[in-house]
């Protein structure tokens, strides 16, 4: 059964950072392309950040270019969005997700001042 469990979520102004980590609980992560989506209320779903098994190919939306970075580490099981310069509209429940369908509980980021 394959678990995924966010973390480092929370309340930050804007023009802050915060570091969001994904712990994967099997073996077939680092084969497994990983993605961070995000949904804000009244709002669809949106991909923010895709990272390829190996962590060599990565691509963002538009709307986070140049402040979000995603990363993974294969021996701890661990994807990581690194989220710079956060504005309001970031605010969202941000969720990572194994392909192809395996989605963890998700974490609040909120940007307010």
């Amino acid at each position: 059964q394959v678990r995924l469990v966010e973390s480092g979520g929370g309340l930050v102004q804007p023009g802050g950072s915060l570091r969001l980590s994904c712990a994967a609980s099997t073996f077939y992560f680092r084969t497994a392309v990983m993605s961070w989506y995000r949904q804000a209320p009244g709002k669809e779903r949106e991909l923010v950040a895709t990272i390829s098994s190996s962590g060599g190919s990565t691509n963002y939306a538009d709307s986070v270019k140049g402040r979000f970075t995603i990363s993974r580490d294969n021996a701890k099981n661990t994807v990581y969005l690194q989220m710079n310069s956060l504005k309001p509209e970031d605010t969202a429940v941000y969720y990572c997700t194994l392909h192809p369908n395996y989605w963890g509980q998700g974490t609040q980021v909120t940007v307010s001042s």
